[in-house]
């Protein structure tokens, strides 16, 4: 048995905020700087009262229709995502309540911007297992709640947003290869060094990075699991119709690419639209291409992130 995508969707939340909007409400920075060192011309803030588990309800109900199935009818629900609604319960859980689904296999997967990777990878091993056969895979994220709004070299890159795929049990293959890989020795180059205790905020609340040194580690382990995961299908990386990275930079994604020998042509790139989404970024991508019309039925498809942790994966994919 073998995991195909029977459905994509996705969800931003309220209007898009540009980099002139940005300069406007404080930030010392402009649109040249921005777009010239990431290529982001704007993103999406989720107001208060939005939890990652509401923006993945609206991208789940997206990939519901597509797929042309009912929440009911699901087995298991994986939510990747580095701001959960709460400590416990689940983002999951709360979203297959939200969803009615009251039986399904329900957890969230903690890996940053490699996190949807890293649940494609999980929900195939159980499909290919035989345990489950209808599968939701979301990506979610409000990352503006972990921004420090002065710090411009953070603050202007991050945006919320939630991508969501139904992975269903197929006798065509679907996913044909997958590969997740971690090394903490790195995680002091992107990260959120706090946490709460006895009720009180212990260290650093905002997200931190050493951009030159993510910026080098990123494209090195990128290209690394391209080729990685072409080679376990047994196919070169010019055989792929579509290369769909995580969105978090465009030198990142030129960078990637000319390493792996793709041509930008083939190149999913989403990063102006909302900036990076981190475990959102990847599904968001993938859903805007389908429904574009650029990823067709049969085409071949390169799913890969990395993100703090460090973490990395990618899933080969026809669609």
């Amino acid at each position: 048995m073998f995991a195909r995508i029977a459905g994509v969707g996705s969800y931003l939340p309220g209007p898009p905020l540009s980099n002139d909007d940005l300069k406007q409400r404080g930030v010392e920075t402009n649109d040249e700087w921005i777009v010239s060192r990431t290529g982001i011309k704007s993103r999406h803030l989720a107001d208060a009262n939005c939890t990652s588990s509401d923006l993945a309800l609206e991208a789940s109900r997206k990939a519901l229709v597509a797929a042309g199935i009912d929440a009911s009818t699901l087995d298991l629900i994986i939510v990747a995502t580095s701001t959960p609604d709460f400590i416990f319960p689940s983002t999951a859980c709360l979203l297959q309540a939200k969803l009615g689904n009251h039986s399904a296999m329900a957890f969230d997967v903690q890996a940053v911007c490699s996190g949807f990777v890293y649940a494609m990878n999980i929900a195939e091993k159980f499909i290919r297992f035989g345990s489950h056969k209808k599968v939701l895979v979301v990506g979610a994220e409000v990352f503006s709640r972990i921004l420090d709004w002065d710090d411009r070299s953070t603050c202007v890159l991050f945006g919320d947003g939630a991508g969501a795929v139904i992975l269903e049990a197929s006798g065509t293959p679907g996913i044909l290869a997958s590969a997740a890989h971690a090394d903490g020795a790195y995680h002091g180059i992107l990260s959120v060094p706090g946490n709460v205790c006895g009720g009180k905020v212990i260290g650093d609340p905002f997200l931190r990075m050493d951009g030159q040194a993510v910026f080098k580690f990123a494209v090195r382990v990128l290209a690394d699991v391209a080729q990685e995961c072409c080679a376990l299908a047994g196919i070169l990386p010019t055989g792929i119709d579509w290369l769909i990275p995580h969105q978090a930079n465009i030198r990142i994604i030129e960078s990637t690419a000319k390493r792996v020998g793709i041509d930008m042509n083939k190149v999913i790139v989403t990063v102006d639209r909302h900036g990076n989404t981190s475990a959102a970024s990847i599904p968001l991508a993938l859903d805007a291409a389908v429904r574009d019309g650029r990823v067709q039925r049969g085409h071949k498809v390169l799913l890969e992130g990395v993100g703090g942790g460090f973490t990395w994966g990618a899933v080969l994919l026809e669609f």
